[in-house]
């Protein structure tokens, strides 16, 4: 896949990093930002995030309602904790009280057509936020991150891990084989099928070679699938695998996609006497930089994550929303890319960062992420 290169990130919005959860109470400010169909009065936009227990879609939500705020809108930000339902009314409910514009990060993203038909018969814009909304004409736009380029930067770690790469992208010493094993998120999460696609296609090649041998044999998409990205569920999938095809073998990397996902993987291999001095952790991969993984891998267990600044997606986002709430058009950059199985969304695509041990002080706390004592 060719993806857009990213574009200059917009100047000039300024966003504050949120550390603590914001409530979901609409808030009312008192600068008026434009209102759209003669209302009169602060728009309201309605943001829904899928969860809390993610750290991560805590900051976007913290930081999306933030900018929003300061440019006069009102907002009403919903956690819908991974329940569908329980989404689709907070949706239909932000209708309801008049939104004039919706930012959707969904938790399946073909569940909440109706919804958006709903607004669009109201003429209310939508947002895809870093989650493709599918099967419905009725998103606008959609902003997230490169979440190919997410995939192969995965799958590009767990090479350097094994020494197979080095970070520069040329070639390692270690030649393998190396026995490795695949991890993916969500099947109703659009994002887990691009990164999926982006690891595979980087580590397909050694897999045909043998260099490095899945001992599972699974590899497929819906048998490595985790749903809903649940730790607990990839714990007892890693369990599983350790007890079927590891009792003569060591596993000794796995393709993980999502941080919460390598906690789980990393304590079932705990569990099973990996993480000593005579059996050191296998190179674990993750995505989202969060605290605790980011703790992981200073202290030598989990060996990479990939970093995506929920700051910029906040601000690219807003960005979007207030040029359309003013009548305009917002800036994309990938306008072919991203076909949802009914039009191809205009996008607009962030650059991922890989994190490891030698660059996580550079990469999170000079560039104000975390403090030092956030991750102490």
């Amino acid at each position: 896949m060719r993806l857009a290169k990213l574009a200059a990130l917009p100047v000039g919005l300024a966003l504050a990093m949120a550390m603590t959860a914001c409530g979901s109470a609409t808030k009312t400010v008192d600068k008026a930002a434009p209102s759209a169909a003669g209302s009169s009065g602060p728009a309201l936009v309605g943001v829904t995030m899928p969860t809390r227990s993610s750290e991560r879609w805590i900051h976007d939500g913290d930081n999306v309602k933030s900018a929003l705020e300061k440019l006069g809108y009102q907002v009403d930000l919903q956690y819908a904790e991974n329940d569908i339902p329980t989404q689709v009314n907070q949706i239909e409910n932000q209708i309801t009280k008049g939104a004039k514009l919706l930012i959707v990060a969904s938790i399946d993203g073909t569940a909440i057509t109706t919804q958006l038909q709903q607004a669009a018969d109201k003429k209310i814009p939508v947002i895809a936020y870093d989650r493709l909304i599918r099967n419905t004409p009725n998103v606008d736009y959609y902003a997230t991150f490169d979440n190919y380029k997410v995939g192969v930067q995965q799958a590009t770690s767990l090479l350097v891990g094994l020494g197979m790469k080095k970070q520069d992208g040329s070639d390692g010493d270690a030649k393998g084989p190396f026995n490795v094993e695949i991890f993916a998120g969500s099947p109703d999460d659009n994002n887990a099928t691009f990164f999926y696609n982006g690891a595979m296609d980087t580590l397909k090649p050694y897999i045909d070679k043998g260099t490095l041998v899945v001992k599972s044999g699974e590899t497929d998409f819906k048998t490595v699938a985790i749903l809903r990205w649940d730790p607990a569920t990839a714990q007892k999938r890693m369990e599983d695998l350790i007890t079927k095809s590891y009792s003569d073998a060591k596993v000794q990397g796995v393709l993980s996609p999502y941080d919460g996902l390598s906690i789980g993987i990393l304590s079932a291999l705990k569990s099973s006497g990996y993480g000593t001095a005579d059996q050191p952790y296998p190179v674990v991969t993750g995505q989202d930089a969060e605290v605790a993984s980011v703790k992981s891998i200073i202290a030598g267990e989990q060996y990479a994550t990939i970093y995506k600044d929920t700051r910029e997606l906040a601000a690219v986002t807003v960005k979007m929303a207030d040029a359309v709430l003013k009548g305009g058009k917002p800036e994309v950059n990938n306008t072919t890319d991203y076909d949802n199985g009914n039009k191809v969304v205009p996008s607009y695509l962030l650059e991922p960062v890989v994190v490891y041990k030698d660059n996580y002080a550079k990469v999170l706390v000079e560039g104000g992420y975390y403090t030092d004592d956030q991750l102490k």
